[in-house]
């Protein structure tokens, strides 16, 4: 790998993104719906709590019953389940350091909410049937992790007209309860949790609307062809989230960025030299495609998920070749086809 120069140059071009033309959106209104579950989940009388619970579920009919049952674990919500009652009960009492820590760090979701917003719109452009969801910012336990179609794990969950956001996962990265060696070990690698800050809760967000726009299938395919499927990915949160810097959408920090764009070509060669850009078998595929401290074979400069980075880049190429591609007919052409046709020469 060629070794990594750092020019102020380098840094003002990866410093923002260059989509010089965006639609436009003026005519496009979106008023999402932000409701603040986490306050008035935390603020139940646990003193008379099953009556609290009946008020609460007036004004949360659907979620409430999901939380209780799906997200802590405790079963139906009804009065035989006496199991819902206390385990709500002891995890109020539990978790009232996190949600007291919450209070600081997201008393006011005002920007975020129009940060949604704005994202929804370039949504609403590029696909003018979805519907757009109610927002439900909530608490809920520190490891609950919801896999995506792909099976990786998010922060975040959607269902029936609804979109949840976790913010016990977005704390800031230096959140006592990250750095404890049980945490780390069991629920996040630092690797992980260096992206439960509040910068993060977009893209998190609108990586659950790709997700549920276009589920993913790709895990076995060819190596090049999860590649790009990861890259096509990238383009569409792009697309929806403009003005995020790169590191913000790809996860990788400024250095491991800079890395990748100083080291593009050896990143390619190692693949085509290992025989890897075709190789199905999971145990040989997965260091390239999963999050990582840095990349199996390559310098601990490297971020792990090295792949997006490639895929993304072989998407560029396709793009310039296709300059008036939409995103959905981007996300609906194979891999294998963009592939072919991007003519990928990294310098």
């Amino acid at each position: 790998m060629k070794k990594i120069l750092v020019f102020s140059a380098i840094i003002l071009l990866f410093a923002c993104n260059n989509n010089t033309s965006r639609p436009d959106l003026s005519a496009i209104k979106v008023n999402l719906e932000l409701k603040r579950f986490d306050e008035a989940f935390f603020k139940l009388d646990t003193n008379n709590l099953q009556q609290s619970l009946v008020k609460l579920q007036n004004e949360f009919p659907q979620f409430l019953p999901l939380f209780i049952s799906n997200v802590l674990g405790l079963g139906p919500l009804n009065d035989t389940n006496q199991l819902a009652y206390i385990g709500t009960k002891q995890f109020l009492k539990l978790n009232k350091p996190v949600y007291d820590t919450s209070l600081i760090v997201h008393r006011n979701l005002n920007s975020f909410k129009n940060e949604m917003e704005d994202a929804f719109r370039y949504v609403k452009f590029y696909y003018p049937g979805y519907k757009i969801p109610q927002l439900i910012a909530t608490i809920g336990p520190m490891d609950a992790l919801a896999p995506m179609s792909n099976q990786i794990l998010t922060p975040n969950y959607m269902g029936e007209g609804f979109i949840a956001l976790s913010l016990q996962f977005y704390l800031g990265k230096d959140y006592s309860i990250y750095n404890d060696p049980g945490y780390v070990s069991s629920v996040a690698p630092q690797y992980r949790s260096k992206r439960f800050s509040k910068e993060y809760m977009s893209t998190d967000l609108m990586t659950l609307v790709i997700d549920d726009l276009y589920p993913d299938s790709s895990n076995r395919l060819p190596l090049i062809e999860r590649f790009i499927e990861k890259g096509k990915r990238l383009h569409l949160l792009q697309s929806f989230l403009p003005e995020k810097h790169d590191t913000i959408l790809t996860g990788y920090t400024n250095d491991q960025l800079e890395w990748c764009h100083e080291n593009e070509r050896s990143i390619f060669n190692f693949f085509t030299q290992q025989n890897l850009l075709y190789e199905r078998d999971p145990a040989l595929t997965q260091p390239y495609t999963s999050e990582g401290p840095f990349t199996q074979g390559m310098p601990e400069q490297s971020p792990g998920n090295i792949g997006a980075f490639v895929g993304w880049q072989i998407v560029k190429s396709y793009i310039k070749k296709k300059e008036n591609v939409t995103p959905d007919a981007l996300m609906k052409t194979s891999a294998k086809q963009i592939f072919d046709a991007a003519g990928y020469r990294p310098k």
